[in-house]
């Protein structure tokens, strides 16, 4: 069997409630966290829809607001 190849790593902090639903994800399909976020990510348009996502990021922003910038921000 092929071996899908992951270059790029990074740590990620994430609320409890994502962690929760990623171990839930790994208890379903076996694959590691990097694997899930993998999928997830490239296949992002095939499993949200556009404007439910559009909206989630909108909620999101006038809760916690926008990130300062860089790459993900800094969390504070």
């Amino acid at each position: 069997m092929k071996r899908y190849p992951l270059p790029k790593r990074f740590n990620a902090a994430m609320s409890e409630k994502a962690y929760e639903n990623l171990r839930a994800l790994n208890a379903k399909y076996h694959y590691g966290n990097n694997y899930l976020l993998t999928i997830l990510l490239e296949n992002l348009d095939a499993v949200t829809d556009a404007d439910a996502l559009e909206k989630v990021f909108a909620d999101f922003k006038a809760e916690y607001g926008a990130p300062s910038g860089g790459m993900g921000g800094s969390g504070s």
